[in-house]
């Protein structure tokens, strides 16, 4: 038996079960994420809307939700009867509660209960304006929403997802090392950090609404251009230090 293999595995396992015997509520400081949405980010109003029965039953009570579906006009496209057609963002910021063992976790493993098959993952950097810059998360997936009443036939959409975690003081991509920075938190500095995360969301393909069929280019430069215009006004980055 190879006992040297089995050394990382057995420390990641001992060391995330610690998780279970940590202090529930210290000191606490707040995400340097702003919860409340504006109307406007950039060119993109934003219509806000309230978490589903299952995001409200899956997490802890104290958890905080912000949700908003995103629209801008596409330019010089209109509809027979003159309407201006829109692009479509999807946001989501979560405000994790004082349980770290029933807070937010990575999109990865709720995506597949809201009929995402993901495709595809990568880090991406964003620059932002400001002169800072961080790493999203990247996936790709083909997302079915299943028949209804007044929807005889399932829907299926290609779709990019960005998405990234906030803390007080530390913004990543990389649910790992966002839980060994809390539990460190709590550990050494007494302080139970609120963490946010933020996902953004854009379908492409051949969309009923939209003429022309966006791209995953198209939808890509969008989402990333909606994500940094969000960073820029809804972080206080005068607190991120790393």
């Amino acid at each position: 038996m190879n006992f040297k293999a089995l050394i990382l595995p057995l420390f990641l396992g001992g060391t995330l079960s610690g998780i279970y015997s940590l202090p529930s509520v210290g000191k606490v400081a707040e995400s340097a994420v702003k919860m409340e949405l504006p109307d406007f980010i950039g060119p993109w109003s934003l219509e806000k809307s309230p978490p589903s029965e299952a995001e409200i039953g899956t997490l802890s009570k104290d958890t905080k939700f912000s949700k908003a579906q995103c629209f801008t006009a596409r330019p010089g496209e209109v509809t027979a009867g003159g309407y201006l057609i829109p692009d479509r963002v999807d946001l989501s910021v979560v405000l994790s509660g004082a349980d770290i063992n029933n807070s937010i976790h990575r999109p990865e493993r709720c995506m597949p209960a809201q009929g995402h098959n993901i495709t595809g993952s990568s880090d991406q950097v964003l620059k932002l304006s400001n002169g800072r810059q961080f790493l999203a998360k990247r996936l790709l997936s083909v997302q079915t929403l299943p028949a209804t009443l007044e929807r005889k036939k399932p829907l299926r959409f290609n779709c990019v997802t960005y998405y990234f975690f906030v803390g007080h003081n530390h913004v990543s991509n990389d649910h790992l090392e966002r839980t060994f920075t809390d539990m460190k938190d709590r550990l050494v500095r007494g302080m139970d950090q609120r963490w946010a995360y933020v996902s953004v969301s854009m379908w492409y393909g051949k969309l009923d609404w939209i003429p022309k069929e966006v791209s995953e280019a198209e939808a890509d430069t969008k989402l990333r251009k909606f994500l940094t215009n969000f960073s820029e006004e809804q972080i206080e980055w005068e607190k991120i230090t790393r």
